[in-house]
């Protein structure tokens, strides 16, 4: 278990690869964006880069961590020889489908094809292979290199080999893993985006600042972020795609996508990714 391929540079991709190439694991990580590519990498070495600031990896740990890391454009080159590949494009259920087919005829047997999303079916993406048994939601949280919890997702297919080879990957990135069946929004998604949400809807509302509304869940329930940071840092957009998907899922009211959420996706304000949301991140 020594070659990983991420596929996707953006927010959770290039962390993901950081995590890996740090824990040892040769890492492709490709996009078809080259712009996009270029940037996730920046990234990532911005990120070892900081970890030798404040002492959690030294200079020679950092430059071996980066050379463990090439970077493609070519898919079918990324996962050529990969023990894993995990997935992380946009949350569409369409293009991770595409991409599963594709992953499935590169992709050599035996290796465990997985998926980094926080709400679409495992089930369905499993279906756009011929090894569904092969395939499992690996959920990891943003930023991958500070929050360990990872969460494998079991597909109505998904063998007991391949979650045990997908915990073993889990544990040597020194994950903290939970396991849950395939289900609308999953455990973490379900929980989380009823929060971010009630919060959308408090700003909204006038209760109170997203400031004051963070700061009551980080000092008095001991969260490490409040939910309207968090939401920043996810995406709006991503957080709106996930609202829609579980409201018509499971027709509850708490995952109505407020009009506030909708507004600022339209405005462009998708949180840091674009430099503003509930936070002025420029």
């Amino acid at each position: 278990m020594t070659r990983i391929a991420i596929l996707g540079a953006g927010t959770m991709g290039h962390g993901i690869a950081q995590v890996a190439a740090a824990c040892g694991y040769d890492v492709a990580l490709s996009d078809v964006d080259e712009d996009a590519l270029g940037t996730g990498m920046e990234r990532l070495a911005a990120n070892l880069a900081k970890g030798v600031e404040k002492g959690k990896m030294n200079e020679e740990d950092r430059a071996a961590a980066l050379a463990r890391v090439a970077a493609t454009t070519d898919l079918a080159e990324a996962v050529a020889d990969a023990d894993l590949v995990v997935e992380a494009a946009p949350e569409r259920l369409d293009l991770k489908e595409q991409i599963f087919a594709a992953v499935d005829s590169a992709a050599p047997d035996g290796a465990v094809l997985a998926s980094n999303t926080s709400s679409l079916s495992i089930s369905r993406i499993a279906e756009a292979t011929r090894r569904p048994d092969a395939v499992i939601g690996m959920h990891f949280f943003n930023p991958p290199y500070a929050l360990k919890l990872l969460e494998l997702v079991r597909g109505e297919q998904t063998s007991d080999a391949t979650t045990d080879a997908a915990r073993a990957h889990g544990e040597r990135m020194g994950r903290e893993i939970i396991t849950v069946t395939d289900s609308p929004g999953f455990a973490t998604s379900r929980l989380g985006l009823v929060l971010g949400l009630e919060a959308i809807r408090m700003v909204e509302q006038g209760v109170a600042s997203p400031e004051d509304i963070d700061t009551a869940m980080a000092q008095g329930y001991g969260h490490p972020m409040g939910p309207l940071r968090l939401t920043d840092l996810v995406g709006l957009d991503v957080r709106l795609a996930i609202a829609e998907g579980l409201f018509e899922a499971l027709g509850t009211d708490a995952f109505r996508p407020p009009d506030l959420l909708r507004q600022m996706v339209e405005d462009g304000r998708l949180g840091r990714k674009s430099g503003r949301g509930f936070y002025d991140w420029d």
